[in-house]
C-alpha cells in the first residue's frame, strides 16, 4: 500500500496566472504542511503553464507537479478528472485541497468517487488534529446556521475551501522548490463535450468576490430605484453593491448581484445589510464577513443576530444620514 504523505493543492489557472483561490489555498496548505512537518505540493494543469509553477513556489509550495497538454486548454470534466486521478495515484498525497469554485465543485466529488474516498465541500476552517494527524474540516451546515467539523480516515482526505476563507502568503520570489512534469495519456475520444463559446461576464465597478466592502439590499428596498441610493453609499465607500434573492427574482437587479447560498459567497471586511431580514440562505453567503452592519425597521429581524452593529429604523431615513456622515468623516 502506498504511503500517503504531503499536503497537495490543486491550482487553478486564470488568464495565464495563478487564480486568487490558488494563492489562498497555498497559504492555508503551507500552515498545514508546517504543522504536520510535511511538504506542500501543488499540481497545475493546463495546455501551457508558463511561469505559474515558479509562482506557486513563491507562494509557498515545496514541490510543483505539472501536466501540460493541448486537450487541457479548457476545463473539461472528462479530461481533468482522468489527469487528477492518475496524479493522485502516483503522488499519494495525504490531503488534497481544492477551491469551492465552479471547477472545484465539479471535480472534487467526481474524483473522490473514483478514488473511493470522501470529500468535504465548502470548508471554512482546516486544521490538523495533533493526536490523530487527520485533517479537521469545518464547514457550514443547516443553511449556514451552524458549523460542523468532520474528519476522514480514508486517503487522500479531500476538501474544497470557500473563497476568501483563507489568506495567501506574501510571495517570496527567492524561494526554491522542485518542478516535476507528469505524463498522463489522454484519449480525445473520451472527451464527450467541447466548449463552443466562452462569454466573459462584464462587471461595472468592483466585483462582489473581490470587494473589501459591500452594500447589500433586500426585499425591503421596494424596487430598483432604491438600489440607486445603495450605489451612492457604495461609491463613497468604494464598495460593491449586492442583493438578496428577492430583488434578483423580482428583476430589480441582475442575478450576478445575488449574495447567498444560491448566489455568491463573499467575505468582505465590511458588509452593510440594508432592509433584508437575514434568512439562513442569505447568511450562508455573507457569514464570513468580518463586520456586518444591519439596517432594518424590524427589531426582531434575524440579521441583527449576526450583525456587529445594527440600526433599527426605516432605511429611507437612515441611509441618507449614514451616507452623509460617512462623506463628512472621509472629508475630514
Amino acid at each position: 500500500m502506498a504511503e500517503f504523505k504531503g499536503i497537495m493543492v490543486y491550482g487553478e489557472i486564470a488568464e495565464g496566472n495563478l487564480s486568487a483561490i490558488t494563492t489562498e489555498l497555498l497559504g492555508c496548505g503551507r500552515r498545514l504542511a508546517d504543522e504536520s512537518k510535511e511538504d506542500l505540493l501543488c499540481i497545475l494543469i493546463a495546455d501551457q503553464l508558463g511561469e505559474t509553477p515558479q509562482k506557486a513556489i513563491a507562494f509557498g509550495a515545496d514541490k510543483v507537479y505539472t501536466v501540460e497538454n493541448p486537450l487541457l486548454k479548457e476545463y473539461q470534466t472528462e479530461s481533468y478528472v482522468v489527469v487528477m486521478e492518475k496524479a493522485v495515484q502516483d503522488i499519494s498525497p495525504r490531503v488534497l485541497l481544492m477551491g469551492q469554485t465552479s471547477v472545484g465543485r465539479d471535480l472534487a466529488p467526481r474524483l473522490a468517487f473514483r478514488l473511493g474516498v470522501s470529500a468535504a465541500m465548502d470548508c471554512l476552517e482546516l486544521d490538523i488534529d495533533p493526536e490523530t494527524k487527520l485533517l479537521q474540516q469545518t464547514r457550514p451546515v443547516y443553511g449556514g446556521n451552524a458549523r460542523a467539523t468532520f474528519s476522514s480516515d480514508s486517503f487522500p482526505q479531500i476538501a474544497t475551501v470557500r473563497q476568501k476563507a483563507m489568506a495567501p502568503l506574501e510571495p517570496d520570489k527567492s524561494r526554491k522548490g522542485e518542478i516535476t512534469p507528469l505524463k498522463v495519456d489522454l484519449d480525445p475520444a473520451a472527451i464527450r463535450t467541447k466548449v463552443i463559446e466562452t462569454v466573459k461576464e462584464e462587471v461595472a465597478g468592483i466585483k462582489l468576490e473581490d470587494a473589501e466592502a459591500i452594500v447589500t439590499g433586500g426585499r425591503g428596498i421596494g424596487g430598483p430605484e432604491g438600489f440607486k441610493e445603495l450605489e451612492e453609499l457604495a461609491k463613497v465607500l468604494k464598495a460593491a453593491v449586492g442583493a438578496s434573492r428577492p430583488p434578483c427574482d423580482n428583476g430589480w437587479v441582475p442575478d450576478t448581484m445575488q449574495v447567498g447560498l444560491t448566489g455568491k459567497i463573499v467575505t468582505p471586511e465590511l458588509y452593510i445589510a440594508v432592509a433584508l431580514s437575514g434568512a439562513s440562505q442569505h447568511l450562508a453567503g455573507c457569514s464570513g464577513a468580518k463586520n456586518i452592519v444591519a439596517i432594518n425597521r424590524d427589531a426582531e429581524a434575524n440579521i441583527f443576530k449576526e450583525a456587529r452593529f445594527g440600526v433599527v429604523g426605516d432605511w429611507k431615513q437612515v441611509l441618507p444620514a449614514f451616507t452623509a456622515k460617512v462623506k463628512e468623516l472621509l472629508a475630514g
